[in-house]
């Protein structure tokens, strides 16, 4: 009988076919209880993982399953474990709904490639939905329906440790990478079993938490809410994102998982969208230290009349929603709305028509670090390193170097290239830069390898057998950077340094004579002006992935050209956190030959390393900028163009960036805001044309009376190679 009844379901979800998801959802929701209902709405993790605030019931996963009092579960993982609990919803429940599994699929599922600041260094947004997709082919296989990605928070503060996961400082380009990743994730048909759902986070602002310090306080004005944070969430919404997780922190006074303003007024009111929101890891709970709730029977009020939709881990729903529905201080259309979400979500993953499509142990084996999938860890991680100096061009290194030594505590490692949330991925799959460059350079050269001392830690006791390493080799190459685990959730840094004695490492190692180039590996930008003034190159390569160890030994010996951008400025000290370039102007503009204007007594202003910067083992050189009109009325486009020439003798690619500034606006607008750019490959002597159009919606900004307007005036528009290295042309918007 119970099979007849899935039959039947089945067979009616694919009579249905020629309605629409809110049809085909609508039919399911007629025939639920109110209990069945909020079963759709609550989510726990799988392994029944403690750390819920307000704690699990006591029946086990599988009788609340077949209750129908979970719709999700997170954290399990392969096809076989998802295709038991899916078993027990569609084949041992009244209505035999599928569930959801979800997972953090961050930057990769097994196959881990470069954590997401490496990836937008790339500023290649084909190259970052190819990763994603990736990715989602390999997770899907394993039972995965569903991640929690991309992470779009906009990050000013390097200090806050999920900095590694999001695209950097830029609303622009951050909105490129978000809808890229979203495209990646979903493919082109979500009903597809190798597709899954993507999860845009932390709605909102959760990159703007107080000192960097994660979970706090998060305080700024709707304009700069709407003018820079936001911009990537609703990008994301725009590429069709699924869902989205309600973030952490409060704006203004009010958590994000009780925001009427941020899920009601704007998601659903002015971006119309129709996904769903899960709240992030007991957040709805979270509510009651936040201030706003006294219990969790209100916070799980105050969480459903925001319409946050799925509660994840703290049973507040659970417990509570039927209660506050039968007391009448909920509205059933507002839980009817929620779970019509899910369900369309659901109808959209075609998990109605084949609760079982992602459940195939075959295919899970085939597809596990298949080599097309490996093969892209590298061909992404290839765009991510930065030349951040390369002074009387050391790099790259002769190929006839007699003897090497490769120093650090980075240098052997096969954890730490990972980064943090690295999902299910191994070790033992790494190359480490050891392995990668011993495979590179074979038997004619001498690797000299010390340790010199750990990431952590005081113990200098390694630096007189690095010393003598590197004594004995041509060039030294130090590997140095943060442990994986110093970067992501909960790990925020009031200091930016080198940790432990790395820098002393390096001192030492320079007063040998030796030529010296650092390899960094982090998470985060660090504060590094004595590596910047005393060493002779430094290439930031982040947390690459498994092919870590291949990827940095093609850049040092130049059979890759690094062509990575910053998308995060680095400071010359932590004290000028937080340091961005499309920073506002003020009142008194640093003068040097005035004392009372804005900026510091004991440094100066700048970066140490500005937005956009990223050098190259070629050199290229810029025309002025030429415009097709200097004066536009505010319904035109204006044409830009610009000649670029490598003059060096490699090739390399260059990424070419475009910024505007509006002169006069009736609120202060920022000195610099990225509108366009393009990444282009030249060989040495070649001169292409770049020409980019700047469309009325890249002029626009909110005005005084928040309208999102052109204003006439006077602008610039600057092109170069990063923020602070342009040139500059002029033109007029008129009525």
């Amino acid at each position: 009988m119970k099979k007849m009844f899935l039959f039947i379901l089945i067979g009616s979800a694919l009579f249905a076919q020629n309605k629409t998801y809110t049809q085909r959802a609508d039919s399911v929701l007629a025939l639920m209880t109110l209990e069945e209902k909020v079963g759709q709405l609550v989510q726990y993790s799988g392994d029944w993982a403690t750390g819920a605030a307000q704690g699990r019931p006591s029946e086990t996963s599988d009788e609340l399953l077949k209750k129908g009092k979970i719709g999700s579960f997170l954290n399990v993982v392969s096809s076989e474990k998802t295709m038991k609990l899916q078993k027990i919803a569609v084949e041992q429940s009244r209505l035999k709904i599928p569930l959801i599994f979800g997972l953090d699929v961050i930057h990769g599922y097994f196959s881990t490639f470069p954590v997401p600041i490496g990836e937008a260094s790339s500023w290649n947004p084909t190259l970052i939905e190819k990763s994603a997709r990736m990715q989602a082919i390999e997770a899907s296989s394993a039972g995965i329906h569903w991640t929690f990605n991309p992470m779009v928070d906009i990050a000013r503060d390097p200090r806050w440790g999920r900095i590694m996961e999001g695209s950097g400082e830029d609303p622009y380009l951050g909105s490129l990478m978000a809808a890229a990743r979203v495209r990646g994730y979903q493919g082109k048909d979500l009903s597809a079993n190798n597709t899954i759902l993507a999860c845009v986070k932390h709605y909102a602002a959760y990159g703007g938490a107080e000192g960097g310090r994660d979970y706090n306080t998060v305080d700024l004005s709707e304009r700069n809410l709407r003018e820079f944070y936001l911009l990537p969430y609703k990008a994301a919404v725009e590429a069709g994102a699924g869902s989205l997780m309600a973030s952490f922190n409060e704006i203004g006074g009010v958590p994000s998982s009780a925001s009427k303003f941020l899920m009601t007024d704007i998601l659903r009111g002015e971006w119309k969208s129709d996904a769903f929101v899960v709240s992030d890891w007991n957040s709805i709970g979270e509510l009651i230290p936040h201030g706003v709730a006294k219990d969790r029977m209100k916070a799980a009020e105050l969480g459903i009349k925001a319409t946050v939709d799925m509660d994840m881990e703290t049973s507040a729903y659970f417990y509570h929603l039927a209660e506050l529905v039968k007391e009448g201080k909920v509205d059933i259309k507002l839980v009817d709305d929620a779970v019509r979400r899910v369900l369309i979500a659901k109808f959209k993953l075609g998990l109605f028509d084949d609760p079982y499509k992602y459940c195939n142990v075959e295919r899970e084996k085939k597809t596990i670090k298949s080599k097309e999938i490996v093969d892209a860890t590298r061909e992404v991680a290839q765009e991510t390193l930065v030349l951040l100096k390369n002074e009387k061009n050391i790099l790259p290194l002769s190929k006839s170097l007699k003897s090497i030594a490769l120093i650090g505590p980075l240098v052997k490692s096969k954890d730490n290239p990972l980064g943090g949330w690295s999902a299910l991925g191994d070790s033992n799959d790494v190359v480490s830069v050891y392995e990668g460059l011993t495979q590179k350079l074979g038997k004619n050269v001498k690797i000299n390898y010390a340790e010199g001392c750990t990431i952590l830690g005081k113990n200098k006791s390694g630096f007189a057998t690095a010393v003598k390493a590197a004594k004995a080799s041509e060039v030294v190459v130090v590997f140095v950077g943060e442990h994986r685990g110093m970067s992501g959730e909960a790990n925020s840094r009031a200091t930016l340094d080198l940790p432990g004695v790395q820098e002393d490492l390096v001192k030492e190692l320079k007063k040998t004579g030796k030529p010296v180039v650092v390899v960094l590996m982090n998470g985060r930008p660090l504060t590094i002006p004595w590596l910047q003034e005393n060493v002779n190159a430094i290439i930031e390569a982040w947390y690459p992935g498994i092919s870590a160890g291949i990827v940095i030994a093609d850049a040092l010996f130049g059979d890759l050209n690094p062509n990575g951008k910053l998308t995060v400025t680095f400071p010359r000290y932590v004290g000028q956190v937080p340091i961005y370039y499309n920073y506002k102007n003020t009142g008194r503009p640093h003068d040097p030959t005035n004392h009372y204007t804005s900026y510091y007594m004991d440094l100066e202003n700048s970066p140490l390393y500005p937005f956009g910067y990223g050098l190259s083992y070629t050199t290229f050189e810029y025309s002025a900028p030429t415009l097709s009109k200097t004066n536009i009325k505010k319904d035109e486009s204006l044409t830009v163009t610009v000649e670029v020439k490598n003059t060096g003798k490699f090739e390399g690619k260059e990424v070419v960036q475009l910024y505007i500034r509006d002169l006069v606006g009736s609120v202060t607008r920022p000195v610099k805001e990225l509108k366009d750019f393009a990444k282009i490959s030249l060989k040495p002597g070649e001169t292409k044309k770049v020409e980019f159009t700047i469309t009325p919606e890249k002029f626009k900004f909110y005005d005084i009376n928040l309208k999102h307007v052109v204003e006439p005036g006077d602008f610039k528009v600057f092109v170069g190679t990063n923020s602070v290295d342009v040139k500059e042309a002029s033109f007029t918007v008129v009525e």
